[in-house]
């Protein structure tokens, strides 16, 4: 609760992971919360991703790390080749610290861990469509002329498409990444890479991937997410599936076979990016959290960790703080100063990616990885992509009892992992 142990009544729009991560917070502190989702019927949207150690200590917040790390894929290593072989990146948690590592995650495994944990005052409204804030008066607005009322505090997390950031303040930047994804979930079978997330690249114009997301409740089978890369402009294009198996093929044979009965267009699902840059995170008793606060590029894969953090972030600044402005205010600070970096690096290390900036792919190939050997420079990538760099060169610290928690299954997850690909992973060039 606020410092005065006031208890709020707070609407939160958007049940995406920030979202149920906030609900579970504020319900905890002993908030009364109302869920408001625009969708008929509660459900993920999205594709795997990667959880980083900054995520997954939320997650053993909420009480939820044993059941993600029971469904979850152990990530050790990051590696990424362009067509002719030649790394381009190639990043290990463990050399950073050996208890830390990654953990690939279903969509739908993250949103049923969360949505069963949250049971004391739940409150979720489906199928209404809020299409305004009244910021002062903490109050909603729906698409039918519905008016919900009588809030402390509304919290915006409807996603990077969100049309309700704009009634809290005018964005900096908001503007659609030219080039997007299509992805899909393929069986794990025998992949060899099991704790490791590879990519492939064609310039920057074509970039294959494959990561290990695990199970999810109801469903056994250990799964991995694929995603290509095109221009977002070609994403429902059915045109492009005449070449589309071939160009896999040619680019990466293993990652084909994975796919061969995924049907092609239709089997793929789109996936857009935004840029979005807020001054202002709150106006009022209103406030953004997640990626209506700050959409970036996928390229770091810290949208689903920040968003989480966020969530924390915003229940300590009002455990703080017994005046809702002041605690707004505290809560953006300390958020943005988290940030900064990540957006930063994440903008300008797109287009070396994704893009038809092939001078620039080449600069990548050939530096990108010496680059990332040497001893200060490593250490900095590192801590971006374990999300425990904090502004420019802070630290984010992690506790000792989490790092130790992570240690033991990570040792767990290790001695499950078979010979072959224990000896596979020392086999790619340095």
């Amino acid at each position: 609760m606020t410092q005065s142990g006031n208890r709020l009544r707070i609407a939160i729009v958007g049940y995406g992971t920030g979202g149920q991560a906030a609900a579970l917070y504020l319900s905890a502190d002993g908030h009364e919360v109302d869920v408001f989702e625009r969708a008929p019927v509660l459900g993920p949207v999205g594709a795997g991703f990667l959880l980083q150690p900054v995520g997954l200590l939320v997650l053993q917040e909420l009480g939820v790390l044993p059941g993600a790390l029971a469904h979850g894929a152990v990530i050790r290593r990051l590696y990424g080749e362009n067509a002719a072989g030649r790394p381009v990146m190639d990043m290990r948690y463990g050399e950073l610290d050996q208890r830390l590592f990654g953990l690939g995650m279903q969509r739908g495994a993250l949103f049923s861990l969360l949505d069963a944990a949250w049971q004391e005052g739940r409150s979720v409204h489906c199928g209404i469509d809020i299409v305004d804030v009244d910021s002062e008066r903490g109050s909603l607005i729906a698409a039918d002329g519905c008016v919900h009322d009588g809030y402390d505090l509304v919290v915006v997390a409807d996603g990077a498409a969100s049309r309700l950031r704009s009634k809290i303040g005018r964005p900096v930047l908001d503007q659609p990444y030219p080039w997007g994804a299509q992805w899909c979930l393929v069986e794990q079978g025998d992949w060899v890479a099991a704790n490791e997330l590879r990519q492939r690249y064609v310039a920057a114009r074509r970039m294959a991937g494959m990561l290990p997301v695990g199970t999810r409740p109801g469903d056994p089978v250990p799964r991995m997410s694929f995603f290509w890369s095109m221009p977002a402009d070609r994403l429902q294009d059915d045109a492009v599936a005449g070449n589309w198996r071939d160009d896999l093929e040619n680019l990466w044979p293993q990652a084909a076979q994975r796919l061969a009965a995924t049907v092609i267009p239709h089997g793929l699902l789109p996936a857009r990016y935004r840029d979005v840059v807020h001054a202002q995170w709150s106006r009022g008793r209103a406030v953004l959290l997640g990626d209506a606060a700050h959409a970036m590029s996928p390229q770091l894969g810290q949208g689903v960790n920040m968003a989480l953090l966020d969530a924390r972030g915003l229940r300590d600044a009002l455990r703080a703080r017994s005046n809702i402005g002041a605690a707004l205010s505290d809560y953006q600070a300390a958020r943005r100063h988290h940030l900064r970096a990540y957006h930063f690096w994440s903008r300008w290390l797109t287009p070396l990616f994704q893009s038809e900036h092939d001078l620039a792919a080449k600069f990548r190939d050939l530096a990108f990885h010496p680059m990332s050997r040497l001893p200060g420079g490593r250490g900095q990538m590192l801590r971006i992509l374990s999300g425990t760099r904090r502004g420019w060169f802070g630290r984010f610290a992690l506790p000792a009892d989490f790092l130790n928690v992570l240690s033991e299954f990570g040792t767990y997850a290790d001695n499950r992992m078979s010979p072959a690909y224990n000896a596979s992973l020392d086999q790619v060039s340095e």
